[in-house]
């Protein structure tokens, strides 16, 4: 691919590190780029975080830029990343849903953003360090294809992106395991061959969801009322930020046996505590519906849906609902349907798709 020119976003973490050194030797014109998309200065938080936010990813960047003999350059995103990820995570849990802001980081600031940046630079692709894989399929759409290690496929985390964002898009790490990719990055002389990998949500470190959404918003989060299905009240909730569907820790109440939260009602400001039983439903309803592999759904065809990143995935057959709904049927219950979540469908290896979750039908 010599003279072809890939704009690559170096973390500062092993993968897109060597995403960068991978693609360098294929040929590819390669330039070297950090979204500078949330801005700490505690050094304690850049230490504990060391993943693709804070300031201390753009010191390992620019080093490993050095050795790879690469430009490398540091764009500033926040704006973006504040009105795409982290205003769109408060405004969800305020109406009671669960986000995933790393999907939304994907799709409106990692592509996004950073590929209309790069395409103005005169960049052909951007390339990012996923555990996934890009391939165009024979029906000549663009798709996201597990990675060669299941252990570390990010595949669920990238169904929102569209055809043009895929025909720009390079994910060489996805045909290696990450111990691979450790080799590789050590043999190559990268200083982050061994770097620990960034956990939890990055922009709230210290995994206080409740506390960081009460202090970026100003708002006080008022407490309300457990309740059975019916209504009946069982104490008090400390807000319902606090709380997602399947949740057992944390409730402090004395029901004799373990309860767990069914529902989130933001309008009565109630959460709902049931039984292990009450979580499992056959279908869901997700809106906001990206077709990938697909262009259109076939009636009766089985596809295998995920309804959050750890989720091994569960047979299910589709509905299209019109205006960018579609009803999932399982073939067999699922537990802990979480609005607000993604749900992605996969056909065999492929991203067929995916929404976001409304409830159960």
């Amino acid at each position: 691919m010599s003279g072809k020119k890939v704009v690559v976003g170096l973390s500062g973490g092993v993968d897109s590190s060597v995403a960068a050194y991978l693609l360098k030797k294929q040929g590819y014109d390669v330039i070297g780029v950090t979204m500078q998309i949330w801005q700490e200065e505690d050094n304690e938080f850049q230490e504990e975080n060391g993943g693709c936010c804070g300031l201390s990813a753009v010191d390992d960047a620019r080093r490993v830029a050095q050795i790879l003999d690469i430009p490398y350059y540091v764009m500033n995103f926040r704006k973006e990343f504040k009105e795409k990820v982290i205003d769109y995570f408060n405004q969800e849990y305020l109406e009671g849903r669960t986000p995933n802001p790393c999907i939304a980081c994907n799709r409106y600031v990692k592509w996004e953003s950073l590929l209309k940046r790069s395409l103005d630079i005169g960049a052909d692709y951007i390339a990012t360090g996923h555990y996934a894989r890009v391939e165009q399929l024979p029906n000549g759409r663009y798709a996201i294809r597990n990675s060669v290690t299941a252990k570390k496929d990010q595949t669920y985390a990238l169904y929102n992106l569209t055809q043009e964002q895929l025909s720009r898009t390079l994910m060489p790490v996805g045909e290696y395991t990450k111990e691979e990719i450790r080799q590789i990055a050590q043999e190559a002389g990268l200083p982050v061959a061994h770097k620990k990998d960034s956990q939890e949500i990055c922009f709230v470190p210290d995994n206080d969801y409740a506390g960081f959404i009460e202090e970026s918003t100003g708002k006080r989060i008022e407490e309300g009322n457990y309740v059975l299905e019916d209504g009946t009240v069982i104490g008090k909730h400390k807000g319902i930020i606090h709380y997602t569907i399947g949740q057992r820790k944390g409730l402090n109440l004395s029901m004799g046996h373990p309860v767990f939260v069914t529902e989130i009602r933001p309008d009565t400001n109630e959460v709902v505590i049931g039984e292990n039983e009450d979580l499992f439903v056959t279908d869901l309803v997700c809106d906001r519906v990206n077709f990938m592999a697909i262009d259109h759904l076939e009636e009766g065809k089985e596809f295998t849906a995920k309804i959050r990143y750890n989720h091994p995935g569960a047979v299910c057959t589709l509905e299209n609902l019109g205006e960018g709904k579609v009803k999932v049927i399982f073939r067999e219950p699922q537990r802990a349907v979480t609005p607000g979540q993604a749900v992605v469908f996969y056909d065999g290896e492929y991203v067929a798709g995916g929404g976001i979750i409304l409830g159960k039908a």
